[in-house]
C-alpha cells in the first residue's frame, strides 16, 4: 500500500513537472517551432479535408465530410454521436477527464459556400492549391510538394480553407501535440460540428432545445472568423444576427418590346431601384423610422471600441472606396448597429445576353444584420411596411392577374429569421481564460472585439442552453471567403494551431 502511495505520489510529480515543462515553452519561443512542427505534419489531412467537396446542399458530400471527422476525432479518444435533423445531422465528439470540474463546448463549421469553378484562379476548388506571390506581384501555383518548406506568406487556396475548415484542422493538429507533450486538458471538451452553417444553420435551434442535456456546457468557444486586420491575436466577444428578405416587383406577364411597349408598360427594374433607394439616404443611412432605436454607445462602450487599432484609412485603400457611410463615425461604431444590405440583384439579361425588352419582373435579395438591441420580427415588419407605404400592394407569393391588373404597384415578400445576435461581456470566466491563453502564447494581449459585423449561429447555444460565448478567429482577413479564390495564409495557419496548443493547456 505504502509503495502504491509512493509510486502515485511519483507520478503525480512526474505529470506536474511535464505540464510545468510545457508551460515554460508557452512563454518563450520554442511554442513557434512546436507549433511550426504540428502544422507540417497536419499539412495532408488538411488537404485531404478539404479535397471533400462540402456545399450543404448535396447531403451526399456533406456524408463524406461527417464521415472524416468522425474518424478524426475518434482516432483522437472521443466519442462522437450523430444528433439527427430533418436534413443532415450536427456532429458532437465528446472526451472527459477525471476531475473536471468544467466542461467547454466547442463550435467548428465544416460545411461551405458553393462554388462557380469558371471564376477559381485554379483547375478546382476542392482541389487545394498552393500558391506563392511571382516577381510580378501575382499569385502562381507551385507543387504541393514544398509546402513542408513553407514561407509564413504563402497560402493554401480552397474553398473553406479559411472558412472554416482551417480551423477544425489546426484544432486537431493542436491535440495531437498536447498529447505527444503528455498534456491533458483540465477540463471536459464536446465539439459540435455544423453542417449547414452557410445555408444559415435552420436545424440549429430546435437540435439545441432537443438536445440540451447531452449539449450541456459552462461556456462555448467559437473557433470562426477572421482576425483583426493586423493579424494580431484576437477574441471577439460577439457578433450580428442574421436576417434576409426576398423582395420582387413586378411589370407585365412576359418580357415585352422595348419599342413597342416603352414609354407604356411601367418597368419593374426601375421601380424596384426607385423603392430600395427610398431606404436609404446619400450617407447610408436607413430611413425607415425607428430601424436604429435602442441602440446606444455610452462611455464605456466607446472606450472599448476606440481600443480597437483599427486604421480608418488602411480600411479604405483596402477596399478601394473613396467614402463611409456615415451608420457610425468609425468602423468599430458602424458594427454596433443593425445594418439593412442588397446583397443582389436580378431583372432581364445583361452582357452578351442584353435584349431590348421591358423586364417582367425585378427581384433583390437583402440581408438585415442584427444586434441585441434590435427585435428581429420587429426589424422585417418595418421594411415591410416601409414597401406598403411606398405604394404597393404586398404579398407573400406570385400575383394572380385580378392582383396584377387591379393594383398600380406589385411586390412579393418574404422573409427568414436565421439567428439573433449574441454578445458576452469582457470579465467573464471564459473572457479571462482566454485573453490569459492568448497572452501566454504571444506575449501579449490579444485585441477584444466587442462585435464582429458576420454572422455565426450561436444565439440558439447562448439562449438556449444559457452559455456565455466567446469567438477566437485565426484566420488572414484577407481570405476571400464566401467568394473566388478563398484562401489561408500558413503562417495564420501556424499561429491558429499555437493558439489552440495554448488554449487547449490553460487550466480553468
Amino acid at each position: 500500500m505504502r509503495y502504491l502511495s509512493n509510486r502515485f505520489l511519483l507520478l503525480s510529480v512526474l505529470f506536474f513537472f511535464s505540464f510545468e515543462v510545457f508551460s515554460q515553452k508557452l512563454n518563450d519561443k520554442k511554442l513557434r517551432s512546436i507549433s511550426d512542427k504540428y502544422a507540417k505534419t497536419s499539412f495532408d489531412d488538411f488537404k485531404e479535408l478539404l479535397s471533400i467537396p462540402n456545399d450543404a446542399n448535396h447531403h451526399a458530400d456533406i456524408e463524406k465530410n461527417i464521415k472524416w471527422c468522425e474518424d478524426a476525432f475518434t482516432t483522437r479518444d472521443f466519442n462522437t454521436i450523430r444528433i439527427d435533423t430533418e436534413t443532415v445531422p450536427l456532429l458532437l465528439a465528446s472526451r472527459n477527464v477525471k476531475n473536471a470540474k468544467k466542461t467547454v463546448l466547442i463550435y467548428f463549421q465544416i460545411d461551405g459556400q458553393p462554388v462557380d469553378t469558371s471564376k477559381w484562379s485554379q483547375r478546382n476548388p476542392y482541389i487545394p492549391a498552393l500558391k506563392r506571390k511571382n516577381t510580378n506581384g501575382e499569385w502562381e501555383e507551385i507543387d504541393w510538394s514544398n509546402i513542408r518548406a513553407y514561407d509564413d506568406d504563402w497560402r493554401i487556396y480552397a474553398r473553406s480553407a479559411s472558412d472554416a475548415k482551417g480551423p477544425a484542422a489546426m484544432f486537431l493538429a493542436a491535440l495531437d501535440a498536447i498529447e505527444d507533450a503528455k498534456i491533458t486538458p483540465n477540463f471536459n471538451m464536446k465539439i459540435i460540428m455544423d453542417f449547414e452553417e452557410e445555408l444559415g444553420s435552420p436545424r440549429l435551434p430546435k437540435a439545441v432545445k432537443d438536445n440540451k442535456e447531452l449539449l450541456s456546457a459552462d461556456m462555448l468557444v467559437i473557433f470562426d472568423g477572421p482576425m483583426h486586420i493586423t493579424n494580431q491575436p484576437t477574441l471577439v466577444f460577439g457578433a450580428r444576427g442574421i436576417a434576409t428578405i426576398t423582395l420582387t416587383t413586378y411589370g407585365p406577364i412576359e418580357p415585352q418590346h422595348s419599342g413597342h411597349y416603352g414609354n407604356y408598360a411601367p418597368n419593374p427594374a426601375l421601380g424596384l431601384s426607385k423603392l430600395l433607394a427610398s431606404m436609404k439616404d446619400n450617407n447610408g443611412l436607413v430611413t425607415i423610422p425607428g430601424y436604429y432605436d435602442g441602440v446606444t454607445i455610452d462611455e464605456k462602450t466607446e472606450e472599448i471600441l476606440k481600443a480597437i487599432p483599427d486604421d480608418e484609412t488602411e480600411i479604405r485603400n483596402r477596399l478601394q472606396i473613396g467614402s463611409v457611410d456615415k451608420v457610425g463615425s468609425y468602423y468599430q461604431e458602424a458594427l454596433q448597429y443593425p445594418s439593412l444590405n442588397i446583397r443582389g440583384m436580378q431583372s432581364g439579361w445583361i452582357n452578351e445576353a442584353a435584349r431590348t425588352i421591358i423586364p417582367s419582373w425585378a427581384r433583390a435579395e437583402l440581408d438585415l444584420r442584427l444586434v441585441l438591441e434590435s427585435n428581429p420580427e420587429r426589424l422585417v415588419q418595418l421594411v415591410k411596411t416601409h414597401i406598403q407605404k411606398q405604394g404597393y400592394h404586398v404579398i407573400d407569393r406570385e400575383p394572380t392577374k385580378e392582383e396584377r391588373v387591379s393594383n398600380d404597384k406589385v411586390a412579393s415578400f418574404t422573409s427568414e429569421i436565421s439567428y439573433q445576435s449574441f454578445r458576452t461581456d469582457f470579465d467573464t470566466e471564459i473572457g479571462k481564460w482566454l485573453r490569459k491563453a492568448l497572452s501566454t502564447a504571444h506575449g501579449s494581449d490579444p485585441i477584444m472585439e466587442r462585435m464582429a459585423g458576420g454572422s455565426i449561429p450561436i444565439s440558439p447555444f447562448v439562449v438556449t442552453l444559457g452559455l456565455p460565448a466567446v469567438s477566437v478567429p485565426t484566420v488572414n482577413r484577407d481570405n476571400n471567403q464566401h467568394s473566388p479564390n478563398e484562401n489561408i495564409r500558413l503562417g495564420n495557419y501556424r499561429e491558429g494551431i499555437k493558439t489552440m496548443i495554448a488554449i487547449l493547456s490553460e487550466k480553468l
